[in-house]
């Protein structure tokens, strides 16, 4: 598939896509009101119509592309989204529209994917944390805490967020990068709303350990389930 170039009958990977900036919010998602609900009459219309899901990907590719980039970095992030895409269509049957939100769905199967590279990531975050403050250009996508911190800490929560474990900061990404709610978050990880809580608590807790407790930076805010 070429690129912004719609699915037919199948999505293929894009090497040669470029969204927008990951380190801007031209990549976010688009108001939730309504579009939910026509997500899911998407995704439902496209088992029968497969072009439909076109809609979707138009929809997030951007989003979960950024998401990733965030995590892995650009190159990575290319290959993460399509098979996050790929994955998606060959999944839509399993689909529930009764949830409504696609979001939570799709954002999962690209954390899912992005598990896979934790030891890149874990790698990546380290290099950051080597990486003096004056050589991250601004606004560029090695700027994985922007979402995170207010001010930003920089190489010290890169290093910290190396140092937590995988479903800790997976649930502390999804809510801090990916905006999602308790409940959302949830459905992306498979995970009760309990337990999506009392790991995002236990991450805010470690990364404030590994900052000296008392960073004025670290803001992740609670989000209501």
């Amino acid at each position: 598939m070429t690129e912004h170039s719609p699915p037919t009958t199948r999505i293929t990977p894009m090497a040669h896509h470029h969204p927008p900036d990951p380190g801007s919010r031209s990549g976010a998602e688009p108001d939730a009101s309504g579009s939910d609900a026509s997500d899911a009459a998407a995704i439902v219309r496209s088992r029968r119509e497969p072009a439909a899901f076109a809609e979707i990907f138009h929809r997030h590719f951007a989003a979960i592309h950024g998401y990733a980039a965030r995590r892995l970095g650009v190159d990575a992030a290319d290959d993460i989204a399509a098979e996050t895409f790929l994955a998606a269509f060959d999944k839509r049957g399993r689909f529930d529209p009764d949830r409504g939100s696609v979001r939570p769905w799709l954002y999962g199967i690209a954390t899912r994917l992005i598990g896979l590279h934790r030891r890149t990531e874990g790698r990546r975050y380290r290099a950051l944390a080597r990486t003096p403050a004056e050589r991250l250009q601004d606004g560029h996508e090695d700027r994985v805490t922007a979402r995170v911190t207010a001010g930003g800490a920089g190489a010290d929560l890169a290093d910290a967020l190396a140092g937590l474990p995988r479903g800790d900061r997976d649930v502390l990404l999804l809510v801090a990068l990916a905006d999602l709610t308790y409940e959302e978050v949830g459905q992306a990880l498979g995970l009760k709303t309990g337990t999506v809580a009392s790991r995002l608590h236990r991450a805010r807790r470690r990364l404030r350990e590994s900052l000296g407790g008392t960073h004025p930076a670290l803001i992740v805010e609670e989000k209501p389930a």
